[in-house]
């Protein structure tokens, strides 16, 4: 059975590893990743376009000269995507979300099994779980490079914009607000650092103290030194 020390220690890494899959979930689960007002220029006047979208639905609304509105509706993102790059950039976010979800849950794993006992691989100790929290911070890092990527390289809320009304004319301009979806990705990051930095201050403690029980012989007192 692992120390009381060690089972505190891994259980709140188990925690902090527990609220990092969580709120992955919530990630991909909510839309309200990015939030944009697209101009357009049309016949006689200017249309705006509002959205608010993550990586799977969102909803849209027109907004007509000076006043008129066009009720809200949802959307399909992959439906309303025509360009096969900025399709292929928005799966590989998913796919690369999906692999830090994987990531999570297995340094959840290890970090449960560590608190209930001694696993006798080493893979399944500190080193699995710095392994698995370092992969899951690496794949939100670059999920949140990549999604702004999308939006201003590939001009992502355009082309929904042309997807919820397909009548649109000669674009104007836009304006983007990243949502608290894309910002929770900053808090699993922590979440992931906090894990590590735990778990490092357990197998720091542990190393020094093993060196101090197998401090050389020439350091310990002569008088106690037996030939």
């Amino acid at each position: 059975m692992p120390s009381r020390k060690k089972s505190s220690m891994f259980a709140s890494a188990f925690l902090t590893c527990v609220c990092s899959f969580v709120v992955i979930c919530v990630v991909l689960a909510t839309q309200h990743w990015m939030s944009s007002d697209v101009q357009f220029f049309g016949t006689n006047s200017t249309v705006t376009v509002s959205l608010t979208y993550g990586l799977f639905s969102g909803t849209c609304e027109q907004f007509i000269g000076a006043g008129l509105q066009v009720p809200e509706k949802t959307f399909q993102v992959a439906e309303n995507l025509g360009s096969t790059e900025t399709r292929s950039m928005i799966t590989a976010t998913i796919v690369i979300l999906v692999l830090s979800l994987m990531s999570s849950l297995l340094s959840s794993g290890f970090t449960c099994t560590n608190a209930v006992s001694n696993p006798y691989q080493t893979f399944l100790g500190p080193i699995g779980v710095y392994t698995w929290n370092s992969s899951c911070g690496i794949c939100i890092l670059i999920a949140m490079i990549l999604f702004p990527v999308t939006v201003q390289k590939n001009e992502l809320s355009v082309e929904l914009a042309r997807g919820c009304f397909p009548v649109l004319q000669t674009y104007m301009n836009s304006a983007h607000t990243y949502g608290y979806s894309y910002w929770l990705m900053l808090l699993i990051i922590f979440l992931n650092i906090a894990s590590i930095i735990i778990i490092y201050f357990y197998d720091h403690a542990r190393y020094s103290k093993k060196k101090q029980q197998e401090r050389p012989i020439e350091n310990a007192p002569k008088d106690v030194i037996l030939f």
